[in-house]
């Protein structure tokens, strides 16, 4: 495989500056109109490419990797998460995945402390009011929220993003405890000043907020199951920037109506990109369509990612990011 003939097909627009890079390197075949394609064109891509460039939105199941030609050797992910990669089918056929980890830390762990906020502070309601030309002027008892300082954060995996928002943590006054697969090293909990806990049960009954910043896996589907849900306190806030999938939605929207969770911040949903409508009418929600990672430095740096990984694999060597087994 030479680098100026390898065949790269991306699914999605990616930006400029990394689309021009890579049609300086490869032969590739760009998405010009931005729009998902669909399982059929997914298909047609991979019986041709080298390499495909899928994202998020890409379902790459074992029904179109059995349709692969032999040539496709690489799946470039733009993006960290690849529950949305057939993993087992790919090995079986010999091809590499990798993503782009790193790149999205920050961003993430900037947008998870940004809804805490918005919903604890009831931001998003204030700016509706707003708009809708509601407001009457300054009231004392009037749209309180709570604050965040003091508060207990449980986050449930302590990976990059969630070590990234324990240091946020600190800096806004929260006590930090994670459940993990693993307990972190002592001096990275010493460091954040984390409390572990092996249960995840006894973590959710006795914090403020909750941070779900694991990946989505057959293990973690429903990981906040309704039961566990129902172990938090009436007053408890749950963020999650990771993947819908990870919480039952159906049973916190019931527990969010009812008030029995006092609110919940949603950058990610289990069928996106499809929202229960009766998350849309809470006013105690604060839903963002999966801007976690929106920000042009990150997109850029994804990209940039991507593009060694393919460079490097074309070239006949290891692509740094390659993504093993034991990240499922």
């Amino acid at each position: 495989m030479t680098t100026s003939k390898t065949r790269v097909v991306v699914t999605r627009k990616l930006p400029d500056a990394i689309e021009t890079r890579m049609m300086e390197l490869f032969d590739v075949q760009l998405n010009l109109d931005d729009a998902p394609m669909t399982k059929a064109q997914i298909i047609e891509a991979v019986k041709t490419a080298d390499v495909l460039v899928p994202t998020v939105t890409d379902r790459i199941d074992a029904g179109i990797l059995a349709q692969a030609g032999p040539q496709l050797k690489l799946i470039a992910n733009y993006g960290t998460g690849v529950d949305h990669i057939d993993f087992a089918s790919a090995r079986q056929r010999g091809i590499v995945v990798t993503n782009t980890p790193d790149v999205l830390t920050e961003d993430t762990a900037d947008m998870t402390m940004a809804l805490f906020l918005a919903v604890s502070r009831r931001i998003a309601e204030g700016e509706r009011v707003m708009r809708t030309g509601d407001w009457q002027g300054w009231a004392p008892t009037w749209m309180l929220g709570h604050r965040i300082h003091g508060k207990r954060l449980g986050i449930i995996g302590m990976g990059r993003i969630g070590q990234a928002l324990a240091r946020r943590a600190r800096g806004f006054g929260l006590s930090v405890h994670y459940h993990n697969r693993k307990r972190v090293h002592a001096d990275v909990e010493a460091e954040l000043e984390a409390t572990y806990w092996e249960s995840l049960d006894q973590m959710l009954a006795r914090v403020d907020l909750v941070s779900v910043n694991c990946p989505h896996t057959p293990a973690t589907y429903h990981l906040l199951s309704a039961r566990r849900l129902q172990l938090l306190q009436s007053h408890a806030i749950v963020v999650n920037t990771a993947r819908g999938e990870v919480i039952d939605e159906n049973a916190l929207t019931r527990l969010l109506e009812a008030g029995d969770i006092a609110g919940a911040g949603l950058d990610v949903f289990e069928h996106e990109p499809a929202v229960n409508p009766k998350l849309l009418a809470l006013d105690n929600t604060v839903l963002l369509p999966h801007l976690g990672s929106a920000t042009v430095e990150g997109r850029l740096d994804m990209g940039e990612k991507v593009l060694i990984n393919i460079k490097t694999f074309a070239d006949g060597h290891n692509p740094p990011d390659r993504v093993l087994g034991d990240a499922f």
